[in-house]
């Protein structure tokens, strides 16, 4: 792993922490919980899992998937699903058939 590479991965997870600090929505469920005579304790682990793109799969335009009508790698797509995030467009793939079941 490059010097780089390590410093975007750091960068991701600072990005990642201050997303959460900043969120409002968290700090006002935290406040809930103290209102209610408990400490908070908010311990989040996140996996950064990297798969190096092959020059065939990036394309030859270096990889850049501004253009591309999959922006999103299956890995990517499990990710967002794992964190309970769907992503708008992709109801008609196969991977997305367990979501739109009825419980």
């Amino acid at each position: 792993m490059t010097s780089r590479l390590r410093e975007l991965i750091q960068q991701l997870g600072e990005a990642i922490h201050e997303s959460v600090i900043e969120s409002e929505q968290i700090a006002g469920v935290v406040q809930d919980i103290r209102r209610q005579g408990f400490d908070v304790l908010l311990m989040l682990e996140a996996t950064i899992g990297l798969n190096e793109v092959s020059a065939k799969e990036a394309g030859a335009d270096g990889g850049d998937e501004t253009g591309s009508d999959a922006p999103f790698t299956p890995n990517d797509l499990n990710f967002l699903r794992s964190l309970r995030i769907s992503v708008e467009g992709l109801r008609d793939s196969p991977d997305n058939e367990s979501d739109s079941r009825e419980d």
